[in-house]
């Protein structure tokens, strides 16, 4: 049995020691802030100037995809990404399509009917709502049948994005101040059949409805890689020459209704860059557009589709956009590609080394 002067001298020590608790907790506290700070002051030593590119001011927003992986992010995770996003400078957000195929984004009365699937979240009205959180502009990515990607026939999408582009302005358009433009989704990189005539009546529609709110589109450049994308045995994308004569043709039959254009980055090599940006630039100043770089973040190089790029080939990039007198970068796409919580690891790592290059804190 435990006598009285034993009980004393244990609950004297175990008082003291349960003192003693709270100051040495504080102390590995104070000493894991400490190692934090001094961690947080490490950075990459730099060999090439600083802050010498376009900063990525806008993103994609791609959640109805079919060649990179779903998240399964709900609100909780998305309003995360879009701090992310406002940390770094980015104030315009673009959902890439709202809805390909028979997947949408949103409740859309139309195209459930002609027998789309249903989605178990609004993510229209959440973006529209995040973009007001965190003071950002929305823009409405144009719903993608998919038979243009099967027949290389645009023409196709205009008639079901009549309907879609009036209901969606009725449901989010008139209701959030951040809704902000549109995205006419449909891709191309040539003259292709009805694009023109596809770009100008979505355009004009999406201008008409919304009282004038911008539009672009985001095609992508012939090149090199693209013609490798496609197992083709042509060795040479299209030439710079050719290039222009094309797009010079296509910007004066939709300028008046589509105020800026984002060409893709990815399909041509490095030293090929300043060719292609100065003529990008050229016509579209020659119309009165925008010209915006679509700063691909994820690698056209790797063996693998697709994962975060290399951070070298995203600065030559937005260095190259700079140079050229671009007037805005975008990206496709942060929330895979450049975000601390992507699915990619490399994601977070790219994002650190962007916030070294242009001195964020």
């Amino acid at each position: 049995m435990t006598d009285r002067r034993s009980f004393l001298k244990k609950t004297a020590l175990a008082t003291a020691a349960a003192a003693a608790a709270p100051s040495l907790l504080g102390a590995m506290g104070r000493n894991e802030k400490r190692s934090a700070a001094e961690n947080g002051r490490l950075q990459s030593t730099l060999i090439v100037p600083k802050e010498n590119g376009l900063r990525i001011t806008g993103t994609f927003l791609d959640e109805i995809s079919h060649d990179i992986p779903h998240q399964n992010w709900g609100e909780k995770e998305w309003d995360r990404d879009f701090a992310y996003m406002k940390a770094i400078g980015i104030d315009t957000v673009i959902d890439i399509r709202c809805g390909y195929r028979k997947f949408i984004t949103y409740p859309s009365p139309y195209l459930l009917k002609k027998g789309c699937y249903m989605p178990s979240v609004d993510l229209i009205d959440m973006f529209c709502r995040l973009a007001q959180k965190y003071d950002m502009k929305f823009y409405l990515g144009l719903y993608d049948s998919g038979v243009y990607w099967d027949t290389k026939d645009m023409s196709h999408e205009i008639e079901d994005n009549k309907f879609v582009i009036d209901e969606v302005w009725k449901m989010y358009g008139e209701k959030y101040s951040s809704f902000g433009g549109w995205y006419i989704s449909t891709e191309i990189s040539r003259n292709t059949i009805g694009a023109v005539e596809a770009f100008h009546a979505m355009g004009k529609q999406c201008k008409d409805v919304s009282g004038g709110l911008p539009t672009f589109i985001s095609p992508w450049i012939d090149g090199k890689k693209a013609i490798m994308g496609t197992n083709a045995k042509v060795k040479d994308g299209v030439s710079v020459e050719q290039h222009e004569r094309e797009w010079n043709e296509i910007f004066d039959g939709i300028h008046d209704v589509v105020d800026a254009v984002a060409f893709q980055d990815g399909h041509i090599d490095y030293d090929e860059l300043d060719a292609f940006f100065s003529v990008n630039k050229k016509l579209a100043d020659k119309y009165g557009m925008q010209c915006w770089t679509n700063a691909e973040t994820f690698d056209r190089d790797m063996p693998i589709n697709f994962l975060p790029i290399k951070f070298d080939k995203l600065r030559m990039k937005l260095e190259a956009a700079k140079r050229c007198g671009y007037d805005k970068a975008i990206t496709f796409e942060f929330p895979h590609f450049m975000s601390p919580q992507s699915v990619y690891g490399a994601a977070g790592n790219l994002y650190e080394r962007y916030k070294e290059y242009f001195n964020i804190l």
